[in-house]
């Protein structure tokens, strides 16, 4: 199998990159940071034809990752975010079209908007934020290709992935920002009465690659089917690293947030026969062994 992976430097791409590989893959990079090495191809999907070498290497799938990620970044720079996740995406469809490939577009759990029940793809997205709806708008450009074109393509809705591997920073998931703050006797702000359920990136890339041999379009939601509370997860944390009780905030949750996202995952086990390896404590323990060190 010859796999493209845009966005290959980022926090999820880089183990996708990793994981096709060691399963034999052969795998060509795309990203638009910086890098000369063989296998890899600078390009911004803004920029097509920057791509169209790696199009030109004839990929049996496509490896969507690229885009303005996160709430807070789509609401800070809207216009970018508004051209790299409709118009961008636009781009890598078309020529993912023109060379036959497979699609697997990463979209995100922020469509699914404000809710208190569970949260199933069937159901009408309603996103709240602009990072929410530009991914919603990418599946529709998806979908549309799908049905009128002929697009091969599968849409993925990530739940909070994580990995102690990732890079850090304010921008980052709340369990690794917890970490290094903590690790580092800084408090921490955690929002009152929220959930989540946390997926390892370990389990997160066998998923993204057992979607790409579905036959027939489909989204399917991918995640860890055990929600935890955001105030037991600092906790957790905490406890790990032997911070002080006096470093944790807990403050009301921020605008155009979804206070507890609870997945549902039939697709998942039905379609990708995928089940969870790493649970929440394995992971918080990997999490904070690399601030402990």
């Amino acid at each position: 199998m010859r796999a493209l992976v845009i966005g290959s430097r980022g926090n999820v791409g880089r183990p996708l990159v990793k994981y096709l590989r060691k399963a034999g893959d052969e795998v060509l990079e795309a990203d638009i940071r910086p890098g000369w090495r063989p296998g890899y191809v600078m390009a911004d999907i803004n920029h097509p034809l920057d791509l169209l070498p790696a199009f030109d290497w004839g990929p049996d799938v496509v490896y969507l990752m690229a885009a303005v990620v996160s709430r807070v970044t789509c609401e800070q720079a809207g216009s970018l975010a508004i051209a790299t996740n409709l118009a961008g995406v636009n781009n890598v469809i078309q020529m993912t079209k023109r060379v036959g490939a497979k699609l697997v577009f990463f979209s995100t759990s922020e469509v699914y908007g404000p809710t208190d029940g569970e949260m199933a793809e069937e159901a009408v997205p309603r996103p709240n934020n602009r990072y929410g709806l530009t991914k919603y708008l990418g599946e529709q450009l998806v979908e549309y290709e799908v049905r009128t074109h002929g697009l091969k393509a599968v849409t993925l809705r990530p739940f909070m992935f994580y990995s102690e591997d990732e890079d850090t920073g304010d921008h980052r998931s709340a369990m690794v920002r917890f970490a290094e703050h903590l690790s580092a006797g800084q408090p921490v702000e955690v929002h009152a009465d929220t959930g989540r359920g946390w997926l390892h990136m370990d389990d997160a890339v066998d998923a993204i690659e057992r979607a790409s041999r579905l036959s027939e379009y489909t989204v399917i939601n991918i995640g860890h089917p055990n929600i935890v509370a955001t105030e037991i997860l600092v906790e957790m944390v905490r406890s790990h690293l032997g911070a002080y009780p006096e470093l944790i905030n807990v403050v009301p949750q921020p605008d155009r947030m979804t206070a507890w996202k609870r997945p549902s995952l039939e697709r998942q086990g039905k379609l990708l026969s995928f089940e969870p390896l790493v649970s929440i404590e394995e992971g918080v323990d990997r999490v904070c062994y690399r601030f402990r060190t």
